[in-house]
């Protein structure tokens, strides 16, 4: 069972080498896969978002250990998620939470496997990568924890259509500046490709051709497009849409066709 890593924990520093570490000491043959460790320190959100995006595309029987945890050495629990296909490993605190619900939780287990020396500031190490990398033995959930009812779940901010327009949230910006709208095939029901949608952010209007890829445009173009993920995109053309706009994850949208 391969390992996959998420953190906010960057590159520079030792702790995601000694993530590995522990868990190579645990399983010498584990077959360990990055998916981020950039995620923005202590963002939440922004860690389950790329979860989500991500977990799906690897194969079943993948163990995602993801550890953005504010929280770290208090009374949060430290979870595993057994799902359809997958092992979630990491915080309580809504990190798990949007991939795990989307591929379907069959049991969710407080882990009580530890090494025997435990800091109060880094169970990715102590913690976490030890739970995974014993799962990645075959051994089962059942035999690192305790089963438990109870779990901290994100909540998705569903987009709503009223009177032509979308009531919408930014919900992440990647690293070219794209801004990741919460609007879907939504953006269908108001507009066609061709025509210019405005955004509404904080009072101000932000115009965007909507497009099917992001060639379709001049650069330095504000864009709209769907992307690869299936959701409705505000961009700039070999630019950075959310450093031009100052728009960041969390803020409300309104989203029409421009008259």
């Amino acid at each position: 069972m391969p390992i996959a890593l998420l953190t906010d924990f960057g590159t520079r520093d030792y702790f995601v080498a000694a993530m590995k570490g522990v868990i190579l000491s645990i399983n010498p043959k584990a077959v360990i896969i990055d998916i981020t460790h950039e995620i923005p320190p202590q963002d939440v959100w922004t860690g389950a978002f790329v979860l989500k995006s991500a977990y799906k595309w690897f194969p079943s029987g993948t163990i995602f250990l993801a550890v953005v945890d504010p929280g770290v050495g208090t009374e949060r629990l430290p979870l595993i998620i057994k799902t359809r296909r997958y092992y979630f490993v990491g915080p309580d605190n809504g990190l798990l939470s949007l991939a795990a619900e989307e591929d379907g939780v069959e049991a969710v287990y407080k882990i009580e496997a530890k090494l025997p020396r435990i800091s109060t500031t880094f169970h990715g190490r102590d913690v976490f990568a030890p739970a995974a990398a014993y799962l990645s033995l075959g051994i089962e959930p059942r035999l690192l924890g305790v089963p438990v009812k109870s779990w901290i779940k994100l909540e998705f901010p569903a987009p709503r259509v009223e009177d032509n327009v979308i009531h919408a949230r930014a919900i992440y910006v990647d690293r070219f500046g794209n801004v990741y709208t919460s609007a879907r095939e939504e953006a269908f029901q108001i507009a066609q490709y061709g025509d210019t949608l405005c955004f509404e952010a904080e009072g101000r209007i932000i115009k965007a051709k909507f497009v099917e890829t992001y060639g379709r445009a001049r650069a330095g173009e504000t864009v709209a497009l769907i992307n690869s993920e299936g959701y409705l995109e505000l961009a700039v053309a070999m630019g950075n849409a959310a450093s031009t706009y100052g728009l960041k994850p969390g803020l409300d949208l309104k989203i029409r066709k421009c008259i």
